[in-house]
């Protein structure tokens, strides 16, 4: 399995279980983000409420989060690529919510058409 083309590449197929690996992944990393940047920003405000309105998140978060956004759009495309739909079926999860749910029960749940098909021979995991 090549991880930069599982990572980082819209094309070919990916089953439920890199999904849900996805899903997992990303959850912890968020908790841990959330545990090391804003630690010190709870801290501060225990001590001082006024200081917490001059921080900001800091600038190692987003360069976390935008390749982590990257790898989600990809596991994502891969995805619908599986049920044989267009990528462009992302956009689906930006309506308000019921996007989200459509989305995590046709990406989470909903087998992929066994076989090949316009988008590659099988998922890749």
């Amino acid at each position: 399995m090549n991880w930069g083309n599982l990572l980082f590449s819209f094309n070919g197929r990916v089953g439920r279980k890199a999904f849900w690996l996805y899903v997992l992944a990303s959850f912890l990393v968020g908790i841990l983000i959330n545990v090391v940047a804003l630690g010190p920003m709870i801290a501060a405000a225990q001590t001082n409420p006024e200081a917490l309105a001059n921080m900001s998140m800091p600038i190692w978060v987003w360069i976390v989060f935008i390749p982590l956004i990257w790898i989600g759009l990809a596991i994502q495309a891969k995805r619908w690529h599986d049920q044989d739909k267009s990528a462009w079926w992302i956009l689906i999860g930006l309506i308000p919510f019921v996007g989200g749910l459509i989305v995590l029960v046709m990406c989470g749940f909903m087998q992929g058409t066994p076989g090949p098909n316009r988008f590659g021979d099988g998922p890749m995991t």
